[in-house]
């Protein structure tokens, strides 16, 4: 969700929060390493306590890869099974990953900041790695679920994995290729392409 699209004061301020404490993060694991400071730190340099940290991340890692403690986009899970918002399942399951990148409220200059912590920390691969291995197991569940195809069917699995493939490339472009189209422009752009290489 882009600052413009943010209602209300409470919004607005959860929203400057929560990207305090994410270049906070990343500016101290950029310096100093992970171990090298401590969430109290963080907090310091955010003005905010440590009890309100936990309020937006479970640790450091989480912070720095920017995953929220809690992420309800349930409102976007029952529009996916009730079969919209445009009926097409493909578009569909893009949708619903597009909306919840969106929801991240990543936006392209935290791009370096991310690009540092990493360079400097590079096994926060890994927890990006298991936050998208997670997020694929939920994904071919709920279209398991949308379908009624039996658990384990591998159509259900294929497509979250070639719609989540799309997701890398479109996320570079987004943060490092000289582009001025939003997030969701360019995924679109690149599902339009996956699906006339694919047409028979």
């Amino acid at each position: 969700m882009s600052q413009s699209a943010i209602a209300t004061p409470q919004q607005r301020r959860m929203a400057e929060t929560s990207r305090a404490l994410r270049a906070e993060a990343r500016r101290l694991t950029a310096a100093r390493g992970l171990h090298g400071f401590t969430i109290e730190e963080v907090c310091s340099e955010a003005g905010v306590s440590r009890r309100t940290f936990f309020n937006y991340f479970a640790s450091k890692e989480h912070a720095v890869v920017g995953v929220p403690v809690r992420t309800d986009d349930s409102d976007l899970v029952e529009a996916f099974l009730a079969g919209g918002p445009t009926g097409d399942l493909v578009d569909d399951l893009a949708e619903l990953m597009v909306a919840r990148w969106e929801r991240m409220d990543t936006d392209r200059s935290e791009a370096h900041e991310i690009a540092r912590a990493f360079e400097r920390e590079p096994q926060l691969v890994t927890h990006v790695i298991d936050w998208t291995l997670q997020g694929q197991r939920e994904d071919i569940e709920l279209t398991e679920r949308r379908t009624g195809v039996a658990p384990g069917d591998l159509r259900a699995a294929a497509l979250v994995h070639v719609l989540e493939a799309l997701m890398r490339p479109t996320i570079t472009e987004y943060f490092f290729e000289e582009s001025e189209a939003d997030f969701r422009t360019l995924y679109r752009r690149r599902l339009a392409a996956a699906r006339d290489a694919l047409r028979p």
